[in-house]
This record gives structure tokens, sequence and C-alpha cells, in this order.
């Protein structure tokens, strides 16, 4: 079975484009963990612009309620302070979530849309990575399908990566055999960092179609979801579209 962790920064978007707490970020989160969502999960920026500082502890409160469910929290590990945006590393330790998954995307970006670079210096993201693990959380890094770069992470401490799935996304909606070529390529890399005794998730892109044959990938452990989920709650209604993610993963 795959865990599916639910990310929640496209409701805090709309939340954000009005006055006022509508949706409720800890209703819908709940809603999610009841209807069967294993994880939540978070991405918040310096500039807030859907996850809000102030959102990160009560989503903590809530999923420690449910002692089978993973809180996870992803960002720039060299977000800095900015207003009433702490810090990303500050965020982590102040709610120490069970996971954190590093992303190098930078404060002005549109979304996440490529792995880290190991090729140069680690030293800066070996100390972030223990200092996360230090608190008690996991560490999984954002990562292309690029083998070269996956034997790299073994020597920075972390414990996953998270493979950034655009590309095979992208490649799934041109045609079946691209779909086949790129799923061939992230099951190398999948299998080698297994070989290193890497955990492995994935996210970016990611929906009821392609997770068809997604879900095969060797020794995947968790999906992170949020844009097409939403999406696809807009057609299905969320119970539905939770229901068939679970029974889309259950076998996986």
């Amino acid at each position: 079975m795959v865990i599916l962790s639910v990310n929640i920064n496209k409701i805090a978007l709309i939340r954000n484009s009005r006055e006022g707490n509508n949706p409720d970020l800890v209703s819908y989160a709940r809603r999610c963990i009841e209807l069967g969502a294993q994880g939540i999960t978070v991405h918040p920026r310096p500039d807030q612009r859907h996850i809000r500082a102030n959102d990160i502890a009560p989503l903590a409160a809530l999923c420690t309620e449910f002692p089978s469910i993973e809180y996870n929290i992803e960002g720039n590990p060299n977000a800095e302070a900015l207003g009433s945006y702490p810090g990303f590393l500050e965020l982590v330790r102040q709610v120490k979530p069970d996971q954190v998954t590093l992303v190098p995307d930078s404060d002005d970006q549109l979304t996440s849309d490529h792995g880290f670079d190991l090729s140069g210096d680690n030293s800066l993201l070996e100390k972030q990575i223990a200092f996360c693990q230090e608190l008690g959380c996991r560490v999984s890094l954002f990562m292309d399908a690029d083998e070269e770069q996956i034997r790299q992470v073994p020597s920075t401490g972390a414990d996953r990566i998270e493979f950034y799935t655009g590309p095979f996304a992208d490649a799934y909606n041109r045609s079946e055999q691209e779909a086949k070529d790129s799923f061939l390529q992230y099951s190398k890399c999948a299998q080698l960092a297994h070989s290193l005794g890497l955990g492995i998730n994935a996210g970016h892109d990611l929906n009821l179609d392609n997770m068809a044959l997604f879900k095969a990938l060797p020794e995947l452990s968790e999906v992170s979801i949020g844009h097409a989920l939403t999406i696809e709650s807009l057609d299905m209604g969320l119970a539905n579209t939770l229901t068939r993610y679970r029974a889309l993963l259950a076998d996986a």
C-alpha cells in the first residue's frame, strides 16, 4: 500500500482570495483524514501566498489527534524570515513534523519544478538535514529522476527522496510510449535509491489517470497530491475523489 498525503496548498490559496477563513484549513484537513487520507502536506513559502505561518501549528495539532496520520512540511531550507514568516527551519523547529521534505525552489518561484543538484558543496544542506533529524523528523530530498544525482543523496544523510514527477506527467500527456519510457527511467532511479537504503516518495502533477501507471514504481512508499486532487474534487466531490485514490493505491 502507498500512503496518500493530501497537499492542502490550493485550498489555502482559495481561502486567501477573500477576507476571513473560508474554507477553514483545519476543517478541510480533518475531513480529508476522515475520508481516508493518511497524511497532510503543506508547503509554506515566505510570501505566504497559500499556506501561512500561523496555519502550521493548528494543522500539527490536528494531526496529533490521529496517531497514524503523518504531517509533512516541505519547503526550501534556505528560506529566511520575512514579516510574519519566521523562516522555514524555524517553522520545523516549532512543530517538529513527522517528515520534512526539502525542496530547492526560490522564494518567488510559481511552483517546485526541479530537484536538488548535489554535484557541488553540500555541507550546508547536510547541516540542515541533521538539524531536522535531531528534532525527530524524517527528511526527504526533492530529486529528479537522475541516477547520478541519486547516488549523491546518502552522503547528505537524508532518509528518503521525493521524486519530482512533473516530467513523467508531461510524458504521460503526450503519448503512451513516452509515458512508458519516462516510467522506466523513474523505475531505474527508484531501484537505485532503494539499493542505497533510501525510502521513496513522489509528487507533482500526479493524478487519478497517471497514478494507474506510476503506482507500480518499485518501493514507492508515499505520494503527495494536491493540485490535481483539488481539481478532481470539483468534478467528483472530495469523498468520491479520495475513495478512488485510496482504492487505486491500496494494491500498489
